[in-house]
């Protein structure tokens, strides 16, 4: 079997969520320094949509219902380019995961802050 036949035996797990505050820490995006918001998440591609960052022009028919020309919207970001902000000093960090009370907790590896 090819490597694009095979499925994934164990997804792994993701350490950014959908409506964490992160930072853009490569690429292109020229206002790195910015704490900005998850909208989407796509756990299958390793990608996520976060508020005002990569935002994409696409050109579209008009509809019954919208009507067309050229639409700003963002497009899909690679999750190895964002870091999570730490809840206590709101700095990127390096996220853990422990266990509290029987579950999995993630946590910030610079001031120890459960993230929620």
């Amino acid at each position: 079997m090819t490597a694009k036949n095979q499925q994934k035996r164990f997804a792994p797990k993701l350490k950014i969520k959908k409506g964490d505050r992160v930072v853009v820490i490569s690429g292109a995006y020229k206002d790195r320094s910015k704490v900005r918001e998850v909208l989407e998440v796509f756990p299958k591609e390793n990608r996520a949509i976060v508020d005002q960052v990569n935002i994409v022009k696409r050109h579209t028919k008009p509809t019954q219902s919208s009507q067309g020309g050229i639409i700003e919207k963002p497009a899909s970001i690679h999750l190895s380019k964002l870091m999570l902000v730490d809840p206590k000093t709101g700095e990127p960090t390096r996220v853990g995961r422990k266990l509290v009370e029987g579950k999995l907790e993630r946590y910030s590896k610079k001031s120890g802050e459960i993230i929620k």
